[in-house]
This record gives structure tokens, C-alpha cells and sequence, in this order.
């Protein structure tokens, strides 16, 4: 016979009766984990809604078999539903800003001119909404960094300029708030002043030369003043090495 005991009808050495243990449920165990960990914080569902979003659309693209088309597209629909509900935002508005590119997901790119007057100054924009930024935006398809960093500071600000030097790479994520749900690798570029004036556009009512400690209302989703430090810092060194994240 096996030397082996069934735990389950086995009596303790004391001869009291066994006591039968039934298997932890999945909810109960759900509950216990629930109890000995915090709740996920904002930033933390909105980091597994961006992964999930990457996930799925990689899928979407490599992916053969149609069930795991259809698996892809529901995963991308989670991430969006996740992120509706923690930017209270209808969910419509939220898949075309999250969920409206094929292809494999890479971060965008964008452009700020950092331009300084002959009194060590540098040039912002007001915007619409009454806050403050370097020129610049979302580097276009037909556009390189350096031609793009002027053609941006040409619609907002109205001058002509050279981008001279790359101040800095930055991955937006680590710089600036609100959190974005797709990744930007943010490129600050000092630039010359070779002619030009302000001129009326659609997303600028005015451009102005600050001094570093008398800045205005920044547009923190866009330069913070840490960043238009590294600006000011830049400008002031001849020898400036290009950060890079």
C-alpha cells in the first residue's frame, strides 16, 4: 500500500476531527488583494491605458489570423473606454484622439524656438487661452526638426529665423502635465532672429520678449519654467551640451 495520506480524511494526532478547508474563491481572493494594496492612482491606469493602446495597435498591424484582429481591436477598445472614464470625456472624443493611427506606435515629435533679443530676453507667444509658449508644435509629415523649428516661429511669432543648436531632447511625460495618452519627445532649439515682425494669425494674438525672472502664465502642458530656464542656460553658454533623454 502507498505510505502516501489523503489529507482530506487523515486525523490529527490528537484525534480530534479533520477540519476541511474549501479553496479560496476567485473573488475572495480578488478581496484580499484589494485590502493589502492601494487603489491604482490616476497616472498609474492612465500608463496601463497607453500600453494597452500600443499593444493593441501593433496587433492591428502584424496580426494575421482575424480572431486575433478582433481580440486586438477589443483591447484597444478597453484602453479607450479606460481612459474615457478617467479624463471624463465622451468616448467618441476620446478614440479619435487615442486611437486614430495604424501602423506601429512611435512618439511624436515637437518643436519649440528658444529666440533671446540683444537685452538676453526670450521670445513667447500668447495663445488663445491666455497662457504663454515658445513657438512651436507637432512637427509635420513633409517637415524636418530644423524646418520645422522655423516654420513654427514664423506662424507665431512672425519672424524669420535660423535654428542654430538643439538645446535639448526631452520625453515629455517626465516635463510637463497633464499627462498626454501618447508619447512626445519634445525638442527645444535655439534660434536666431534674422528679420521679420508679429503678424495676426489663428492661434497667437500677440508675441513678447521676457526677462527669466519676470515671466508670465506659462502653458505648462507645452514649457515650464524649468524648460525655459535650460533655455536661458543654454543661451548664456557658448559650449552648451545638448541634453538628451
Amino acid at each position: 500500500m502507498s505510505d502516501i495520506k489523503d489529507e482530506r480524511t487523515s486525523l490529527p494526532a490528537d484525534g480530534t476531527a479533520p477540519v476541511h478547508k474549501e479553496p479560496q474563491s476567485t473573488n475572495a481572493i480578488v478581496d484580499t488583494a484589494n485590502k493589502k494594496s492601494e487603489q491604482p492612482s490616476q497616472h498609474t491606469l492612465l500608463d496601463w491605458a497607453i500600453e494597452l493602446q500600443s499593444l493593441a495597435q501593433a496587433g492591428l498591424t502584424y496580426g494575421a489570423s482575424p480572431y486575433d484582429l478582433e481580440r486586438y481591436q477589443r483591447i484597444r477598445d478597453i484602453a479607450a473606454e479606460m481612459l474615457a472614464v478617467q479624463a471624463d470625456m465622451p468616448i467618441e472624443r476620446v478614440r479619435d484622439l487615442f486611437c486614430n493611427e495604424i501602423g506601429y506606435q512611435t512618439p511624436k515629435l515637437d518643436t519649440r524656438a528658444a529666440i533671446f533679443d540683444e537685452h538676453d530676453r526670450i521670445l513667447l507667444v500668447h495663445e488663445s487661452d491666455g497662457l504663454w509658449s515658445l513657438p512651436g508644435g507637432w512637427v509635420d509629415v513633409n517637415q524636418s526638426v530644423r524646418s520645422n523649428t522655423i516654420k513654427e516661429a514664423k506662424e507665431e511669432s512672425g519672424l524669420d529665423v535660423t535654428a542654430d543648436k538643439i538645446i535639448a531632447i526631452q520625453d515629455r511625460a517626465r516635463h510637463n502635465q497633464p499627462p498626454y495618452a501618447y508619447g512626445v519627445c519634445k525638442i527645444f532649439v535655439l534660434c536666431t532672429r534674422i528679420g521679420g515682425q508679429f503678424a495676426t494669425n489663428i492661434e497667437t494674438t500677440e508675441s513678447r520678449y521676457f526677462a527669466e525672472n519676470e515671466l508670465p502664465e506659462l502653458a505648462e502642458a507645452k514649457n515650464t519654467t524649468e524648460q525655459i530656464a535650460m533655455c536661458f542656460a543654454a543661451h548664456r553658454d557658448p559650449h552648451w551640451v545638448t541634453i538628451f533623454e
